[in-house]
């Protein structure tokens, strides 16, 4: 969808309404931003340089906020991982500063397998599960500018019950929830710690 088209935008948030109004609580928007792999044929009713593109998911976020906080429902956005650390928009619209400085909840998909060769130093990320997560919420926190909550999703594909509990044990070191991801939606029960 074009984020930039008011139908699109409309679409998503009568869907919100909807489903705040049957008792959902919170509502997470996913995937609120632009194509990161665009052709140059690729067209935008609003536009797509740098300022439209963030202007664009933060509007539709705002617009989100100002329907559903009144109805009772928390907002929540999933943003991507590497946009703690990252100062740009990274092509998406999507700027960790300003989506953190509008939802209650802000979740950025922090999957080391997502990253980079290099990235925070690592030839390869995917091998530092833990260590990956610690420093991409280290990034994140140190550059909030208000109060939100931070629950991020963690990787729980292609990792055993090992990997998958360093990612969980870095995001609780800082107090947080966290939500594990499978695209088959296969949870590595051994990672979890039994009912207290």
């Amino acid at each position: 969808l074009d984020p930039t088209d008011p139908d699109a935008r409309k679409y998503g948030l009568d869907l919100a309404v909807e489903a705040c109004r049957r008792g959902v609580d919170e509502i997470q928007f996913d995937y609120v931003r632009f194509p990161d792999s665009r052709r140059d044929s690729a067209t935008f009713d609003g536009g797509v340089d740098p300022e439209v593109r963030v202007s664009t998911v933060s509007g539709f976020l705002t617009e989100a906020v100002n329907v559903l906080r009144p109805m009772g429902c928390a907002v929540a956005a999933d943003i991507f991982g590497y946009l703690t650390t990252a100062t740009d928009d990274g092509g998406i619209g999507q700027r960790w500063e300003e989506v953190a400085g509008i939802v209650d909840v802000i979740s950025p998909m922090l999957y080391p397998s997502h990253y980079d060769a290099n990235w925070y130093e690592f030839a390869d990320p995917d091998d530092y599960p833990g260590e990956m997560i610690d420093l991409a919420l280290a990034d994140g926190i140190s550059r909030l500018t208000k109060e939100v909550v931070i629950r991020p999703w963690l990787q729980d594909f292609g990792y055993g019950p090992d990997d998958v509990r360093a990612q969980i044990t870095a995001a609780e070191q800082y107090g947080l929830g966290w939500m594990l991801w499978n695209a088959a939606s296969e949870v590595t029960v051994d990672a979890l710690l039994p009912a207290e």
